[in-house]
């Protein structure tokens, strides 16, 4: 019994240190933010932000979040209605300290897993996959993905809310996620996900583009790709496009899986995928998923360097340059 109390006593102080960090640098975005409006009054602290600091460092594994909802209770609250109601996913301790972003960022992260709503289970219950909800960052909306009223669970941008209605009090709820949403690009609040003039991407401008900018190996697997499969109607993408290389002369079934490897069905940035390092991002291969890592000073993707950051994009896809293909030799040697 020594040990696992022991493991958790150790931990704390490293959580604590963190999270007094990051609340520090909300405090001084905060300020700096007041200090270049100085005409602006600056909102009293909200009760119920303390009252929900106090209960999620009672529950334990979110130190980070109960020390900006004490210290900088501004960062939650929306600066046009500083009083309105407001949601807090509340990522857990652990998710936090892995992410590897510069502050404001992870500012940005943090109001991103904010809505000025209140949506407390029972109410999140209520709505059917699909239904979008804004956040505190501009343009930017969350989504259920899926829900189950007979067991409670609620997925959110693909994450489960681990522990919901960890705080509800007045105008503030306070959900826990084991981790950062995924980044799921959809339509203004109030507009279904499934509208009848829902554009697809524009594979022949995407194509275009790659053939022109030294891809052309790729951009003739994906056309040929393309030619003969359903998936030229995804709304949104992610293309991590390979230098020409001898790929293109594998069998057509093996060269369409090697393309699909190089696909996600959503749009990811450079600065998103920042976001989601350690997290595995899936692709138009089922169950075959892309790991975001480091690479000394730059981004990785299942080992390999991304160095063409954003390098063609639109609001529906974006393409990274990267400096080899995934997974040839495997997928060459299981075909044999």
């Amino acid at each position: 019994m020594a040990n696992p109390s022991c493991s958790q006593e150790c931990q704390a102080p490293i959580y604590i240190a963190m999270s007094l960090t990051l609340a520090f640098m909300a405090i001084i975005a905060s300020t700096t933010i007041h200090n270049s409006t100085p005409n602006t009054p600056v909102s009293p602290p909200h009760a119920a932000a303390v009252n929900a600091s106090h209960a999620l460092r009672l529950h334990g594994g979110f130190h980070v979040t109960a020390t900006l909802l004490q210290f900088s209770p501004d960062l939650f609250f929306s600066a046009d209605t500083p009083h309105s109601h407001t949601t807090i996913f509340a990522m857990q301790d652990s998710a936090i300290s892995n992410l590897s972003i510069p502050p404001p960022a992870l500012r940005q992260l943090l109001r991103y897993h904010t809505a000025p709503s209140a949506l407390p289970t029972a109410e999140l219950l209520k709505k059917p996959p699909g239904f979008c909800f804004k956040t505190l960052v501009n343009n930017q909306n969350l989504m259920i993905t899926n829900q189950d009223s007979k067991s409670g669970s609620i997925v959110i941008n693909n994450v489960l809310i681990s522990h919901p209605d960890m705080f509800l009090e007045g105008p503030l709820s306070v959900h826990g996620v084991s981790g950062p949403f995924d980044s799921i690009p959809s339509p203004p609040c109030g507009f279904s996900n499934h509208t009848p003039d829902h554009q697809a991407v524009d594979w022949t401008r995407i194509i275009r583009f790659l053939s022109s900018n030294g891809f052309v190996s790729f951009a003739i697997g994906l056309n040929s790709f393309l030619d003969h499969h359903e998936n030229r109607n995804l709304g949104f993408v992610t293309i991590f496009a390979p230098p020409n290389s001898g790929f293109i002369s594998l069998p057509s079934p093996l060269l369409d899986r090697i393309v699909k490897l190089h696909i996600m069905p959503q749009r990811f940035s450079y600065m998103e995928l920042g976001a989601a390092v350690n997290s595995s991002l899936r692709t138009l291969i089922t169950g075959y998923d892309l790991k975001i890592d480091r690479f000394s000073e730059t981004l990785a993707v299942n080992g390999v360097e991304i160095t063409a950051p954003d390098f063609f994009s639109s609001e529906k896809f974006v393409i990274h340059g990267i400096s080899r293909a995934f997974g040839v030799d495997e997928f060459y040697s299981t075909s044999k």
